[in-house]
């Protein structure tokens, strides 16, 4: 039971606010001294050692300065400025290109803080603007924000596939129909609240006919991102290139981008690496702490009496799947998906096999409902990073409420993928 008694022991801690790494961390010390003795901190070296020479790990801060260059540089920006010109006549309008610019965001940085925070900064306003919703508001910017944790090229999918021990390639691959599910679903969303109460979502007042200039416009400002989408994800989805090489172009390739449209300064270029450095120094720790806890949590026995546990469950397979959707789920309310990843993915990972469990579909269906730990208070990192931008006439029981609809749907996209499996495989 000591095992299980450190779990407990750090999910209260985490609740008290102590910070997760070296709540993790100090809570396997405290633990490991108990049961093992010093000994057991031999094996330390080594696996940290591994992590630090661990390859695919590498594409984890290349993406993410990508991604941070894209979004400094104002291709975003550009990007929902001319959707929302485009399809802003449309009752509900402004919602879908806000979902299809977070569909693009996604798939250009997979960096969801700057991704909620770039749309709350200008797609917000606009709505507001025009009397939309203050809910539907926030909801469509949070929820559209989240969608580079299943859209590759997710660090979510990176870290599950270094986790579960299977081809990041593969990963991608599989995550491209259920992302474009829960994107389809969001639209769906939109334009039904759109025609039923069309006083939440109203049409923008067309001043100026729209024509081949503006669409132009609209095309040069999503071409280069989709561009280098294709390139960075198409070189790992066909094999050509491995992750790690593939996050390197699109890193050299947001640069050559962000000169091309003459946004890029010095000054850009700095506050961008500090970002990286800062989120990938807390990623890194996180998992360094992870780690050692699994560690520990191993030597202790806590495998076995995850499997012993699993062994009592009825249902067999569908009775272990949907009790872990269940517990990561609730898990999403109090600590982070990296978390999540690294410390109790581990701990269910060799009832996997056991169960004869396809580890691809079952790796998608925790990316899935990760998603909804950005949105589900009192720790949905997406509320706060809204509640950082948002004018005050957005409250935050606006922003709480406004996401209700858009964590169901990621479910109902959850209940999809777990009724008809095949459909990970489509692109395989």
């Amino acid at each position: 039971m000591i095992a299980l008694i450190m779990f407990v022991v750090c999910l209260l801690m985490l609740t008290l606010g102590y910070p997760v790494a070296f709540t993790f961390g100090g809570v396997a010390v405290l633990f490991g001294l108990y049961a093992e003795g010093l000994e057991l901190f031999m094996l330390v070296a080594y696996r940290l050692h591994a992590i630090m020479t661990n390859i695919t790990l590498m594409a984890v801060p290349l993406f993410i300065f990508m991604g941070l260059v894209l979004e400094k540089s104002g291709i975003a920006e550009r990007m929902l400025e001319s959707m929302g010109l485009l399809f802003g006549h449309i009752r509900g309008g402004l919602a879908v290109s806000t979902v299809v610019v977070g569909m693009l965001m996604a798939a250009s940085t997979g960096v969801v803080g700057a991704s909620v925070v770039t749309m709350g900064l200008i797609a917000l306003p606009v709505m507001l603007k025009y009397s939309y919703d203050q809910q539907l508001a926030s909801g469509v910017i949070c929820a559209s924000g989240t969608l580079g944790q299943i859209i590759p090229p997710s660090i979510v999918l990176i870290i599950l596939s270094d986790v579960l021990h299977q081809p990041v390639g593969d990963f991608y691959r599989a995550a491209l129909l259920p992302g474009l599910v829960l994107v389809l679903l969001y639209i769906i969303y939109c334009l039904i609240v759109a025609y039923f109460k069309g006083e939440t979502a109203p049409a923008i007042p067309r001043t100026t006919r729209v024509g081949a200039k503006q669409y132009w416009q609209a095309f040069m400002a999503i071409v280069p991102a989709l561009t280098l989408v294709i390139v960075v994800l198409g070189t790992v989805i066909a094999g050509i290139a491995t992750p790690t090489e593939s996050a390197a172009m699109g890193a050299v390739g947001a640069i050559i981008l962000a000169v091309l449209g003459g946004n890029l300064r010095v000054s850009i270029l700095h506050q961008v690496a500090m970002e990286t450095t800062k989120i990938s120094a807390m990623v890194f720790t996180i998992l360094a702490g992870a780690t050692f806890f699994s560690m520990v949590f191993t030597y202790t026995g806590g495998d076995e009496a995850v499997e012993q546990i699993i062994d009592y469950l009825p249902g067999g397979q569908w009775g272990f799947v949907v009790l872990m959707m269940i517990v990561i789920f609730l898990l999403g309310f109090f600590i982070d998906f990296v978390e999540i990843a690294y410390i109790f993915v581990p701990m269910i990972a060799p009832v996997l096999l056991k169960l004869q469990i396809d580890p691809l579909w079952f790796g998608i269906l925790i990316a899935l409902n990760l998603q909804a730990s950005f949105l589900t208070p009192p720790f949905g990192f997406s509320l706060f990073y809204l509640r950082g931008v948002a004018p005050a006439s957005v409250g935050t029981p606006h922003i709480y409420r406004g996401v209700i609809p858009f964590i169901i749907l990621q479910l109902i996209a959850l209940a999809v993928v777990m009724l008809f499996p095949d459909i990970v495989r489509v692109f395989l």
